[in-house]
């Protein structure tokens, strides 16, 4: 303060009163008297110091709104959705905050921000505003209805506050075309003057006009919304009951791929017709809010990508041209074999082109009389192809299919024998401990299996490290079987140990703690391992009793499990030698035995297939189909394959549960 103003200000009025020369007392009264409002502009210029930050902090949030509307913008356009869809910007607490801090300004009422582009920002925030809500709009119909209340509260309380402020500030003057607005009333005579003055002030009142209109949209849509989705449902389950009559087989059968192809574009025409937000879109109170200016909006916020977006298109168009004409070379060089195979081929995309009209019944309208387009109907049909196909194309299953297709002669054999030692030569001591016994899972003797093989120490690396691809890409299948269909409290305490035990030994290479590289196994033979194995866990299970642990009843479960497969591996032959050959036998009967299980387990993916296509909540229903059409493309070959080996009979309810295959295994293999 030693140099500001205000003290500079008072030293001078000091050394007047010190100087020779008489200056008259209320002269110095009136000196004096301006040295507050020196001292007030002193403050009110530190107190605008952080303007830059507030600014900048400002421009990060609109940012974040902007980007987020442009994706939905791109994203709408690939997809070929010109409702522009609500995927990134949408509707909740975290983006309430962000939008309520890019509109600090309009609801500020102390800052004057009297210079030209203070104004433009007041003003462009309301016009930024604005925008946003009709982005927004779509978003409504994604949220359950407790969420849709809450959230639409909570912008009413946001818009309301902002349309007080505003009309505050226009009441009070802040909201004016010039700091010299308040003069230029009383001197301006020309018409032109008076209109430019008031220029600012009409469109603010035009923008809180705009504001409280598609606030009112907002809630007319929200009751519409209520109303809607109960008419869809209804109209889903019809299309759902028909969906099942066409795919409907003889007890005992298993889906085909040709079936579930039809299934799961039969729900995702449904789904994508129902689509809450494509419904919300062909509301009135959507049109009323201007579904042009939403597309004019998004599309002036895309023109800096613009020129980008051609450069790239360019250089596709030319790679594109390349590509044909190096296709056309080689096809002349094509022989008789090969052209066969592009017609069988061919065949099969064909059975993905359906005639739209197999699919117009599966359409959801929410009035009888409208009809969906023919445009976007055959959209929508090219879209779930699109997802199928690109799931094919998929090579993440070659490890598993290479370690399905080496042990197809078994016929699931392997899933009896993991474990087919007597209860009662074993003392029953795991389930004494364990004082409950478990349920059997899929997860579970893979990952114990899998543990014994990759401990052994004179296997390839290479042959290790395709077991291990295989298993964990095997095991992405074997937890979807187990979430959808063994989902009840007696599998998941056992699925969840199963799975905390594999992270442990894919990422960390241990074993309960144990490393499986241990280098005392160099010098071990076969079945030395395999003891060390059985010891290790029997230990495991009394000290995990023991200690009352919140995870020792999962750690109870895989020592057990390990317990028991070992027990049967040592009652074979399997590591009675003790030479090299005698580990790769153990390795290769452990691989068979993988091999059966995951194979025995996946047989269900039509059943997951199918059950994915149908959710009961109509907002995630979409998503729900479009995972269902993935992965039955990534699955595809799998279930062909599976299909065409000799699968028990029994009944398609209980091939989910292991303990079922291995009841009907049992009796053959036990003597």
């Amino acid at each position: 303060m030693e140099h500001s103003p205000t003290t500079q200000y008072l030293r001078l009025l000091d050394d007047l009163s010190t100087t020779d020369c008489v200056i008259p007392i209320n002269i110095t009264s009136t000196l004096l008297d301006y040295a507050l409002p020196i001292y007030r502009s002193e403050r009110e210029k530190k107190y605008s110091e952080p303007m830059v930050w507030i600014g900048l902090y400002i421009a990060c949030a609109s940012l974040v709104c902007i980007l987020t509307m442009v994706a939905d913008l791109l994203h709408g356009m690939r997809r070929g959705k010109l409702w522009f869809p609500c995927k990134y910007f949408r509707i909740n607490s975290a983006f309430l905050t962000v939008i309520s801090v890019a509109m600090k300004l309009p609801v500020d009422l102390s800052g004057s921000m009297p210079g030209d582009v203070d104004q433009v920002a007041k003003l462009g925030s309301m016009a930024f505003m604005c925008t946003m809500m009709a982005n927004l709009l779509p978003c409504l119909s994604t949220m359950d209805n407790n969420a849709l209340w809450s959230n639409i509260t909570a912008l009413c309380l946001l818009v309301i506050t902002m349309v007080v402020n505003i009309c505050i500030q226009i009441q009070t003057g802040v909201v004016s075309y010039k700091e010299v607005a308040p003069i230029m009333n009383v001197i301006s005579y020309v018409d032109e003057a008076k209109i430019n003055k008031d220029r600012n002030i009409i469109l603010a009142s035009i923008y809180v006009t705009l504001l409280l209109w598609l606030l009112v949209v907002h809630v007319c849509t929200c009751l519409a919304i209520l109303k809607s989705k109960k008419i869809i449902e209804s109209k889903y389950q019809q299309g759902h009951d028909r969906a099942l009559e066409e795919i409907k087989q003889s007890s005992g059968e298993l889906l085909t791929v040709e079936q579930l192809q039809k299934h799961v574009k039969n729900h995702w025409i449904m789904a994508g017709s129902g689509s809450p937000q494509f419904i919300t879109a062909c509301f009135h109170t959507t049109s009323a809010s201007g579904e042009g200016f939403v597309v004019v909006c998004k599309i002036l916020a895309l023109i800096p990508f613009v020129f980008m977006i051609c450069v790239v298109y360019c250089f596709r168009c030319l790679k594109w041209l390349f590509n044909s004409s190096l296709k056309r070379f080689s096809s002349l060089l094509k022989n008789h074999f090969k052209w066969e195979q592009f017609n069988s081929s061919d065949e099969k995309i064909g059975f993905l082109e359906r005639n739209d009209d197999d699919l117009r019944p599966y359409v959801l309208q929410l009035e009888d009389e409208m009809e969906l387009a023919n445009r976007t109907l055959e959209g929508l049909s090219k879209s779930v192809n699109r997802l199928i196909q690109n799931g094919e194309k998929s090579k993440a299953n070659d490890n598993l299919m290479k370690l399905i297709e080496q042990n197809r002669a078994s016929d699931f054999q392997g899933v009896a024998k993991f474990d087919n030692v007597d209860e009662h030569h074993m003392q029953h001591v795991p389930f004494l401990l364990l004082k409950v016994e478990y349920q059997n899972c899929w997860s579970l003797p893979v990952v114990t299996l899998t543990t014994i093989a990759i401990s052994l120490p004179e296997i390839e690396r290479e042959e290790v490290d395709n077991l291990l691809k295989g298993v964990n890409r095997g095991l992405r299948y074997v937890k979807l079987v187990e979430e959808n269909l063994n989902a009840t409290n007696d599998f998941v305490s056992v699925q969840e140990a199963a799975k905390t035990l594999w992270k442990e030994v894919d990422i960390d290479h241990k074993w309960l703690g144990h490393k499986l590289q241990d280098p005392s196994f160099q010098v071990k033979t076969t079945r030395q391992i395999v003891e060390w194995f059985r010891d290790t866990s029997e230990n495991l299970v009394y000290s995990e009793v023991a200690s009352r642990k919140d995870d020792s009843k999962g750690k109870s479960m895989c020592a057990n499990s390990m317990y028991r497969i070992t027990k049967t591996i040592l009652s074979s032959n399997s590591a009675n030698n003790d030479d090299k050959a005698s580990q790769k036998e153990l390795f290769d009967n452990l691989s068979s035995m993988i091999a059966d299980i995951m194979a025995a387990c996946l047989t269900n993916l039509p059943q997951v297939i199918e059950m994915k296509c149908h959710t009961s909540a109509i907002e995630i229903r979409e998503a729900s189909v479009k995972e269902a059409a993935r992965l039955l493309g990534e699955s595809k070959e799998i279930i062909e394959t599976l299909q065409r080996r000799c699968i028990p009979s029994m009944n398609p309810s209980d091939l989910p549960f292991i303990d079922k295959w291995r009841a009907i295994f049992k009796e053959s293999l036990i003597p």
